[in-house]
C-alpha cells in the first residue's frame, strides 16, 4: 500500500497543471477533479503514514526486546560460567553449570541475529516513513496552492478561451469581409469599362478608315478630271 501511495504521489507532483488546463475542454471541472484527487491521496497517504509509523514502533519494540534478551542471556551465560569455576572442576556440578552457560550463549547468539534483522527492518521502515511523510507534506502544500489559486486559474483559463474565440471570430470576419466583395465587384466594373473603351476605340478607328477611303476616292476623281483636261 505504501509503495502504491508513493507512486501516486509522484505522479501527482509531476503533473503539469498548466498544460492540463490548456488541454481541458472544461478547465473548471478538470481543476475540481484534480483537487478531489489530491484530497483523496492526502487521506490515503495519512493512513499509510500512520500504518508505517505503527509498524515501525512495533519493530522498534521487538528490537528492544531482542537486545534486552541478548544482554540477559549473556549475563546468564557469564553467571553459569562463574558458578562452574566456583564449584571447581572436581565437582560434578561444574559440567552442569558449563552446559547451562553453553545453552545461554546459544540463546544470546540467536537474539543477536534476531536483533540484526530487526535493525535492518527498522531502517527500512524508517526510510519508507520518511518518504511518505515528505510526500504527504508536498501533497498538502500543492493542495493548498491549488485550492487558493483555483478561482484565479479558472478565470485565466476562461479568459484564454475567450481570447481564442475572439481571434477565430476576427479571422472569420476577415474571410467574409463585405469590403472584399465590393473590391471584387469594383474590379469587375473597371474591366467592363475598359472593354467598353476598347470597343469605342475600335469603332472610332473604323470610321476614320472610312473617311480616309472617301478622301482617296476624291483624290482619284480629281486626278482623272485633270487628265481629261490635258487630253482635251
Amino acid at each position: 500500500m505504501a509503495q502504491t501511495i508513493l507512486a501516486r504521489i509522484g505522479q501527482l507532483m509531476r503533473a503539469n497543471i498548466n498544460s492540463m488546463l490548456d488541454q481541458a475542454e472544461d478547465p473548471e471541472k478538470m481543476l475540481d477533479q484534480l483537487i478531489r484527487d489530491f484530497s483523496t491521496n492526502i487521506a490515503e497517504a495519512e493512513q499509510a503514514v500512520a500504518q508505517t509509523i505503527g509498524n515501525l514502533r512495533l519493530t522498534e519494540d521487538d528490537l528492544r526486546e531482542a537486545e534486552d534478551a541478548q544482554r540477559e542471556w549473556g549475563e546468564k551465560a557469564a553467571a553459569a560460567a562463574r558458578k562452574a569455576e566456583e564449584v571447581g572442576a572436581e565437582s560434578g556440578d561444574a559440567e552442569k553449570f558449563m552446559e547451562l552457560a553453553r545453552v545461554a550463549l546459544r540463546r544470546q547468539i540467536s537474539f543477536e541475529e534476531q536483533a540484526k534483522t530487526l535493525r535492518r527492518q527498522v531502517e527500512q521502515q524508517q526510510e519508507l516513513t520518511d518518504k511518505l511523510k515528505d510526500g504527504l507534506n508536498k501533497l498538502r502544500v500543492r493542495y493548498e496552492e491549488l485550492t487558493s489559486k483555483r478561482d484565479e486559474l479558472v478565470s485565466r483559463a476562461k479568459m484564454a478561451d475567450a481570447q481564442v474565440r475572439v481571434q477565430q471570430a476576427v479571422r472569420e470576419v476577415s474571410v467574409m469581409d463585405p469590403t472584399s466583395e465590393l473590391a471584387r465587384f469594383e474590379e469587375r466594373i473597371r474591366r467592363q469599362e475598359a472593354a467598353a473603351r476598347g470597343m469605342e476605340e475600335v469603332a472610332a478607328s473604323s470610321v476614320e478608315e472610312q473617311f480616309a477611303a472617301l478622301e482617296d476616292e476624291g483624290t482619284e476623281a480629281e486626278v482623272e478630271a485633270r487628265l481629261a483636261q490635258l487630253r482635251g
